[in-house]
């Protein structure tokens, strides 16, 4: 059995490697959500007013790696105060947000959002928004598998975002 959950967390080139890697993920591929243009181009969504956050979906086997153990990865890539983009990435495209397939998802993400919350880990409130998945519109080719693809431009962009930065002084 395979499921899907689908993530917002800025920049999607940065998002596929930490899901990437698992046993029981089947496949990980960028692509946009949320917005309200029919089959959008890279260009569309860069614009910043088709409403697209870029995301990746994530084809799992849920009784090898569980949704829950896939919110823990998405919060820890992440800056969930941070509402107006992640890191170097500004605007509403690289916005954070959970998109739920399921009604089981949803009562699991918004428990994981306000554990966070609650935990007292950061002093801003929790601003990633639990959202109903919409369509997902696949992005172009040389954006699938980036880590892989063009590891040098990739290992130097994520340094210079400030997201590894962030991630070693608050979760590691």
């Amino acid at each position: 059995m395979v499921e899907t959950a689908t993530f917002a967390g800025g920049c999607f080139w940065c998002m596929v490697k930490p899901f990437d890697t698992w046993d029981g993920i089947h496949k990980v591929t960028s692509g946009y959500m949320g917005g309200h243009l029919d089959n959008p181009t890279y260009e569309d969504v860069k614009k910043g007013d088709s409403g697209h956050l870029e995301v990746v979906e994530i084809q799992f086997d849920p009784s090898i790696f569980s949704y829950k153990k896939l919110l823990e990865i998405f919060w820890q890539q992440i800056d969930p105060t941070d509402d107006g983009g992640q890191f170097q990435d500004r605007g509403e495209r690289y916005r954070t947000a959970i998109f739920i397939h399921s009604d089981e998802q949803r009562e699991l993400a918004v428990q994981s959002k306000e554990q966070l919350a609650a935990s007292g880990k950061f002093s801003k409130p929790i601003v990633t928004e639990i959202r109903d998945a919409k369509t997902f519109y696949e992005a172009e080719e040389y954006h699938q598998d980036y880590y892989k693809k063009s590891p040098t431009h990739y290992k130097e962009d994520r340094a210079q975002s400030g997201r590894d930065e962030f991630i070693e002084k608050n979760w590691k």
